[in-house]
């Protein structure tokens, strides 16, 4: 039974992967629905220690991705993408906690009305395969799902 549950679970991460790497469903960013759900407390972004090293995360623990593929502060993540990788978002200014350079942190404006906190000018999102604070499972899917450092780079490493 316990086999069964595993194998099916791995089949829906695999379509779910399948559609967030190839390009093709991508628009003016995440759902409001999904977007409003993943808010961060307060929007707040630290940097906290997990199996990749010292990361971006939110108020909660949970590892914040940023897509390659985006272009510049503008999500290009939408309809099934966007249910695996929720934006962070909030309705005001996002906050600096610790080990966050201050400087690098704000928000941009979506397409669809959604406020998006960015690190570096790159907009943020969480992996919904990612079940507990510190867990890094979205690392380097599909060539273009990264974890940030607090200095903003990129950890192009396997999780």
């Amino acid at each position: 039974m316990r086999k069964a549950a595993l194998g099916a679970a791995v089949a829906a991460l695999a379509i779910v992967l399948a559609a967030c790497g190839g390009g093709n469903d991508q628009g003016s960013g995440a759902t409001a629905t999904t977007a409003a759900a993943q808010q961060g407390a307060a929007g707040t972004v630290a940097v906290a220690s997990t199996a990749l090293g010292d990361v971006l995360v939110d108020a909660k623990g949970r590892t914040l991705y940023v897509f390659t593929k985006d272009k510049s502060d503008q999500s290009v993540c939408s309809g099934k993408c966007a249910a695996a990788w929720p934006a962070l978002t909030v309705t005001g200014a996002a906050t600096p906690g610790t080990g966050v350079q201050a400087s690098l942190l704000s928000t941009a404006k979506q397409g669809n009305g959604t406020t998006q906190v960015t690190y570096g000018g790159k907009p943020l999102y969480y992996f919904a395969g990612d079940k507990a604070p510190g867990e890094t499972k979205g690392q380097g899917l599909n060539g273009v799902w990264f974890v940030v450092r607090g200095d903003g780079t990129l950890v192009q490493t396997k999780g």
